[in-house]
């Protein structure tokens, strides 16, 4: 082995460890925290996803609920990811998510503990993202699941997600109302998905669009329960926007435009 090439793989080894401590340091700040709230089971698919390079850092919680913890994280282009950790031991969620699984022929096996429930719900909120993505429904973009743990794009900057519309009311109410409906038929006639609990609290505005976050409840168009869920998403879009001086379509309108 020459000189020149000895003095390479030297290099190439000094920027791996330099990396690896790198790494180590911006992932402490956050460990201790994590191993408070999170089992070993969770620590150790973050542990995967940091080794297969699907996350590079992991910094703060950014949204915090009863039902899971919304971490920013970035990839190793910097690019900035939203990681979703679901609460395995959130026996109250496991009540209000059966109604939505239930009914759902992609997930018929699914047994009832707690923990296979919570399993189910992440890839069900991956799968509903990637149909919602491939109609041109603008959503999150999915970028990994394992376990309770789910990977997607980040909607907002350096670590400040984006604003729901019940927090920052669109500029243009009539232009975003419009957009939403066209959404919803997308959703409905592509992706053949209802969105389930579709409100101005699951709504961000981005760059003058909204985009439609919290879709693990959605249920597909077959589901028993798609129309009165499909109903409740266009009452709830009609009177917000309603509130805001829009001429909004009747509920029949706006059932009829969306299902055809």
């Amino acid at each position: 082995m020459s000189r020149k090439v000895r003095e390479k793989l030297a290099h190439k080894e000094k920027t791996v460890e330099k990396r690896d401590k790198m790494l180590e340091h911006d992932f402490s700040s956050e460990r201790a925290a994590l191993e408070e709230v999170f089992d070993q089971s969770t620590l150790l698919v973050i542990y995967h996803f940091l080794s297969k390079g699907v996350i590079d850092e992991i910094h703060g919680v950014v949204s915090a609920g009863k039902e899971a913890r919304v971490y920013w994280g970035k990839n190793k282009e910097g690019k900035e990811l939203a990681v979703k950790i679901y609460l395995t031991g959130s026996a109250e969620f496991r009540k209000g998510m059966l109604k939505y699984i239930e009914g759902d022929q992609r997930f018929k096996g699914v047994k009832r503990d707690t923990r296979s429930l919570i399993f189910a719900w992440a890839q069900k909120e991956y799968r509903n993202l990637e149909q919602a993505a491939r109609a041109k429904v603008r959503v999150p973009k999915p970028i990994a699941v394992r376990k309770n743990v789910l990977v997607m794009e980040f909607i907002g900057k350096d670590g400040v997600s984006a604003p729901s519309m019940k927090e920052q009311q669109p500029s243009d109410p009539e232009k975003v109302y419009n957009l939403l409906l066209a959404y919803l038929k997308r959703l409905y006639r592509k992706a053949e998905l209802v969105h389930g609990d579709l409100s101005e609290y699951n709504i961000m505005m981005w760059k003058g669009r909204p985009v439609i976050f919290d879709v693990s409840q959605a249920v597909p168009t077959s589901h028993p329960m798609a129309e009165l869920f499909l109903r409740r998403d266009l009452e709830n879009v009609s009177r917000f926007f309603n509130r805001l001086g829009v001429k909004v379509l009747s509920i029949e309108e706006a059932y009829r435009g969306v299902t055809g």
